[in-house]
């Protein structure tokens, strides 16, 4: 199977004595053994076998199988969701003394990670800005550890070229991650760029439906395996459901992100043009800085697209009580529209200078587009900034 909607579909767990057709439940915290060979050897991984459902899962593994044959990686694992999957995989790699090199524009908890806890542990973050990302080398020390990106970034949309940091990484031997959430392995694999590390919060797009939590690693074998040790011994696993939920889900992923991308071309198109829109951020808008660079790594440009609506603070929080279809929510990736305003809900506690430090300004509207009709999400927003 060597097209990604056919194995999205085809990948499942070995048929039971019932011969079903699709992938049943195994909603068990433990499994068996036959005698006290089987289970010695069980645990001492001389053989290939469910143990224990934080250890792993038939549903789990199926869905983890699924991802990382999608990402073209070696292994993976998969979490509760996917702060779990970030917070883990730093966790396991990261000693006292280490230093990463970040991008600047990253998801909330994963700055919080980086700047209030981290520290307590001698763990340091140099930011970076998207616009000096070719100056990145003058950030890496001798001490720097890992390099980590996303792209497209949440919320400010930006996109970084991941073919220079995987050579900048290979050059300096760091550890390159990348949370692909935001463009999801249909439109964008890491892995073939150099990226050590893909992660994921299974919860947006990958579900697509806002319904249950997940989040997952892959990559290369060696590093995977030190996560599966550490998320073994400290619990952050999936829950066999959620994966169950999370596996079917992937087996529409393809056509939904296609739809989803055709519709906030549309809407994008449409923000560029209204007149109390002052900025529209969207990787396949020619208008975006990075648009060269979104064409050659991605194969659509995402569901998620960022505008700057005039009258700041108030601008933003006034078109979102005009809303009336789309959902008011700080989730994305879901089948529905939703748009948030962060710098008067998520980011409302920082400065002004803090909000501007990581992209996120005054008027900044995030739209993740969902798969209504687009006519319907444009009149929304239209009357709404109307």
């Amino acid at each position: 199977m060597e097209n990604f909607e056919t194995f999205a579909i085809r990948t499942q767990t070995e048929r039971t004595q019932f011969d079903e057709h699709s992938t049943p439940l195994y909603l068990t915290s433990s499994f068996i053994f036959q005698d006290a060979e089987d289970m010695r050897a069980s645990f001492a991984e001389e053989k290939s076998k469910n143990l224990y459902s934080r250890f792993s899962n038939p549903n789990v593994t199926e869905f983890t199988d699924k991802i990382a044959k999608m990402e073209g990686a070696e292994a993976g694992y998969a979490f509760a969701t996917g702060m779990a999957a970030i917070y883990s995989t730093f966790a396991t790699l990261l000693n006292a003394g280490d230093h990463i090199v970040s991008c600047q524009s990253v998801f909330g908890s994963t700055h919080t990670l980086f700047t209030k806890y981290f520290p307590k542990w001698n763990i340091e973050t140099t930011y970076f800005k998207a616009e000096d990302a070719e100056n990145v080398e003058k950030y890496i020390q001798p001490n720097t550890k890992i390099l980590y990106l996303e792209t497209p970034t949440n919320p400010a949309i930006e996109v970084l070229d991941l073919e220079f940091f995987g050579q900048i990484a290979k050059k300096h031997n760091l550890i390159f991650i990348v949370d692909n959430c935001f463009a999801t392995p249909y439109l964008q694999q890491p892995i073939k760029y150099g990226a050590d590390i893909v992660v994921h919060s299974a919860t947006k797009l990958i579900d697509g439906q806002g319904r249950v939590l997940g989040g997952v690693a892959v990559g290369r074998e060696d590093l995977i395996r030190e996560i599966y040790l550490f998320a073994r011994n400290t619990g952050p696993a999936m829950s066999p459901f959620n994966a169950w939920v999370l596996s079917k889900s992937l087996e529409t992923l393809a056509i939904r992100v296609e739809k989803h991308c055709e519709n906030a071309l549309k809407v994008a198109k449409f923000l560029e043009n209204h007149p109390n829109v002052e900025l529209v951020k969207y990787p396949f808008l020619k208008s975006h800085p990075s648009y060269e660079v979104a064409k050659k790594q991605m194969k659509l440009g995402g569901n998620i697209v960022a505008f700057e609506v005039k009258g700041g603070i108030e601008g933003g929080r006034n078109f979102l009580n005009k809303i009336k279809m789309c959902s008011l929510s700080a989730n994305l990736g879901d089948t529905r529209t939703i748009v948030t305003h962060p710098a008067s809900t998520t980011h409302s506690k920082l400065s002004d200078e803090e909000r501007n430090e990581v992209g996120i300004t005054a008027g900044l509207v995030r739209c993740s587009v969902g798969l209504e009709n687009v006519d319907d999400i444009i009149e929304d927003l239209k009357q709404a900034l109307d």
